[in-house]
This record gives structure tokens, sequence and C-alpha cells, in this order.
């Protein structure tokens, strides 16, 4: 487990023994191939997601907030761990609405957890920390 997941509160590991180990996710993103983001390719509209949409997102989100602040924001991560939760730059995902396993709604814990990590990006409050 990396240092600054130490006190993230990563749960144990489901399999026999329990391991703790480096949590994942670390964040998460619209990865509903369904509803995720709408793009136009020769011409026609559609909508993908997953890690192939959400990794854009992410990455066009930080360097946009790079180019706001000026110096470049290096290893990300551990800075979204020591993030405090009044500055509201992550949304805790905790509504089963908005979390799906198999195909159903779940209910998730807030904070850290493993289907949606720390959260999804409030981008203006992201990028006004960092």
């Amino acid at each position: 487990m990396p240092t600054y997941q130490k006190n993230a509160g990563v749960p144990k590991a489901a399999n026999p023994g329990g391991k703790v180990g480096r949590g994942v996710p670390d964040i998460c993103g619209n990865a509903d191939s369904e509803t995720g983001f709408i793009i136009r390719v020769d011409g026609a509209n559609q909508v993908i997601g997953g890690t192939s949409a959400v990794s854009p997102l992410w990455a066009g989100l930080i360097a946009r907030a790079q180019f706001r602040t000026g110096p470049a924001v290096g290893f990300l991560t551990p800075k979204l761990y020591s993030l405090k939760a009044s500055a509201n730059a992550l949304r805790d995902i905790t509504d089963g609405g908005q979390r799906r396993k198999h195909g159903e709604g779940i209910q998730g814990p807030s904070g850290l957890d493993a289907c949606t990590g720390l959260g999804s990006p409030h981008g203006v409050n992201l990028a006004a920390v960092l």
C-alpha cells in the first residue's frame, strides 16, 4: 500500500486472509457506455464510456487546471488523497442510482470505496485546490 493511502480507510480484500494492499480505483468518472460521453466519429454521433472515456476526461481536466494554475501538478494521486472534504474537489458517490453493479443500483459507503474510489471530479473546485 502506498503511503498516501495509509490513512484513507482502504478496505480489506474480500479474498481469504483479507489482505490490505493498494486500493483501487482512486477516482471515478462516468464510465457507463449508455450514458457516457457523446462524440462524433466520421460524421456520426455515438456514446462512449468506460476507461476509454474517463481517462481522457481526467487528462483534459488536469491539463486545464495546470493551464490555470501555472506550475505542473506533478504526481496527482497523493494530492487527491490529501484533499480535505471541505474543498469539494471530489464528489463522493454514495447514491445507488449513480452506481451500478451487474445492472442493479447499489448503495455505497461514504468516503473511499472499491467502486468509485474517492469520487468524481468537481472540475472548478479541483483546479482551485491544485
